[in-house]
């Protein structure tokens, strides 16, 4: 770190490195600027961004208008100087390549990034470069009628311009062809998507430095994807349970997309599968990960301040503490006739485990949410991140920024990790306003075909289990109640009462027996409700289901 005179130096001649974005994801970019000893001035459309108050500097511009952010970065220049444009977390690396070529800075050439922004121009590199990656198509409206009739399902639609999983989906059947194309052109800002193969395996996501002719991987994480059709990650560990062959077999595929994109100087990251077929890539960026890998997991896992390295590359400086503590990676071909070897490859290895879990909720109006400060006084927890608060509508999440919430845990080994997180996740419990359409239909089940068996019911009850609480809601629930202020616990249907119901957790990591404890201490005093009506909420929405349902009957002022 630099010393406070040499910072003051910096500050004093007001040399300014440009970040775009004033979002979380850019929280550690903005503070390794001033830890670099240079002025963060900072751009986003949305003035009341969260870290806009750390800015040294900002400016409201929309990160999509390249010519607005070359002219900022121009005056910058003028008034004291500009040494580097940079993003983490962001969709508009392009825009950060453009400012840079326009001004004469370091960084990944502008059509570069254009490769790794626009999913179509990635895949068509790909294809031409021999690279492993889905077979795909552009779709545009108005889509040919025909198409649905000649797809091989399952497939996957996406925009090509956007992120999050937003307008993201499978395509299991040709009955979900409709909705899903025009929900992804929806979602795209150029309204085109890509069509593509699914590809079956598990999911990783790799982040690199590439600098020099070398390109240093700077974290390896499993994902942990859930809840068909749509693709949510509801966590990942860093570093990879993957090892040997396969590993190296993943990190060469991305190595050689990254040589394909034209990438090379700046930050790489890519989402990659390892199918039957072998490594395949999903899509490669040209920056940093968002979804608090890079700014957060990574460094907690490695000790290494990542942000800050990515921006020595883009002020173009050699990256000391990589250079330094990386080690050589073997290049493992995955081809008959390999090409020759893209770059010198390298990785900074990690020395404990970091694991980031998010929580989720069911539709509804968040009445109140408990648990999430003191989740982080559990040990191994270093940070906890609402996204949601009173008063906020909620979703079961169809994308990446619809979610509650992350935790981020860090440990010597990756069971205290994980065990770490799962239990700051299941000790938030999220309550909802009683009578809420949006609430009642999840619980009742109401789901429009292409969203079939979406979104999954918090309890999955086995065939026979189900069988017989079907059997249950038809007869004794029927006509039993839940009498007024007594313990749920204590009106368990015998069909329910089964050490392999009561182990079986929600997507919250939250029991079934621990959520019968958290109900009775939540509502010691509650209305009476039919108990058919109470268990199947229970099933469906966990802790939340229970105390909705409950809620709903005071309510109304009668068992329903």
């Amino acid at each position: 770190m630099k010393s406070i005179a040499e910072r003051k130096k910096k500050l004093d001649k007001g040399e300014n490195i440009l970040i775009l974005g004033a979002g979380l994801m850019q929280k550690p970019a903005i503070l390794a600027v001033k830890a670099l000893g240079y002025t963060a001035a900072v751009v986003d459309v949305n003035p009341d961004a969260c870290c806009v108050p750390i800015a040294d500097r900002f400016q409201p511009i929309d990160l999509k208008d390249k010519e607005s952010i070359v002219q900022f970065g121009a005056g910058l220049r003028q008034e004291g100087g500009l040494a580097a444009v940079f993003t983490a977390g962001t969709d508009f690396s392009a825009s950060v390549a453009y400012a840079a070529e326009k001004l004469g800075l370091p960084g990944h050439r502008y059509e570069a990034a254009l490769n790794a922004s626009i999913k179509t121009r990635m895949r068509s590199c790909f294809t031409a470069a021999g690279i492993p990656s889905p077979v795909f198509r552009r779709v545009n409206s108005p889509v040919p009628e025909n198409l649905k009739d000649e797809l091989s399902y399952p497939a996957v639609i996406k925009p090509v311009d956007n992120m999050g999983a937003r307008g993201c989906r499978m395509i299991r059947t040709a009955a979900e062809f409709d909705f899903a194309v025009e929900a992804a052109l929806q979602a795209s800002g150029s309204g085109t998507a890509i069509l593509e193969d699914y590809m079956d395996g598990p999911e990783y996501s790799i982040d690199a430095i590439v600098w020099n002719g070398s390109l240093t991987v700077t974290g390896f994480a499993d994902r942990h994807i859930f809840f068909p059709p749509y693709f949510i990650e509801m966590g990942h560990t860093m570093p990879t349970a993957v090892g040997g062959r396969q590993r190296s077999e993943l990190i060469s595929t991305f190595a050689l997309g990254v040589k394909a994109l034209g990438l090379t100087c700046g930050a790489a990251k890519a989402d990659i599968k390892y199918t039957t077929a072998g490594p395949m890539i999903g899509e490669i960026a040209a920056r940093l990960s968002g979804g608090y890998m890079s700014g957060w997991t990574y460094p907690y896992a490695s000790g290494c301040n990542l942000t800050e390295q990515a921006l020595l590359v883009a002020l173009g400086k050699q990256p000391d503490y990589l250079v330094q503590h990386r080690r050589p990676v073997a290049y493992t071909p995955v081809r008959s006739e390999p090409p020759e070897q893209p770059f010198e490859l390298f990785e900074l290895p990690c020395n404990a485990v970091s694991a980031e879990r998010a929580w989720i909720s069911i539709p509804g109006i968040v009445r109140k949410m408990t648990g999430a400060a003191e989740s982080s006084g559990i040990p191994g927890v270093h940070a906890v991140f609402p996204r949601i608060g009173t008063g906020d509508e909620v979703v079961f999440p169809r994308n990446n920024v619809e979610k509650g919430g992350n935790v981020i845990t860090a440990a010597a080994d990756r069971k205290s990790a994980v065990a770490a997180a799962c239990r700051a996740v299941s000790s938030i419990t999220v309550e909802l306003e009683p009578c809420n359409r949006a609430t009642e239909s999840f619980l009742t089940g109401k789901s429009s075909g292409f969203d079939k068996d979406f979104p999954p019911a918090a309890f999955l009850l086995s065939v026979q289990a189900e069988k017989e609480f079907l059997t249950y809601c038809s007869g004794p629930g029927r006509s039993e109640v839940i009498a007024a202020d007594v313990p749920a616990g204590k009106n368990l249907p015998p069909c329910l009462n089964d050490e392999s119901i009561l182990d079986l957790e929600d997507w919250n990591h939250v029991s079934f027996r621990d959520s019968l404890a958290r109900f009775d201490t939540l509502r010691r005093h509650h209305a009476a409700i039919q108990g058919s009506v109470f268990w199947s909420a229970f099933i469906k929405g966990g802790i939340q289901g229970a105390l909705y349902s409950i809620d709903t009957a005071g309510e109304n002022g009668e068992a329903w």
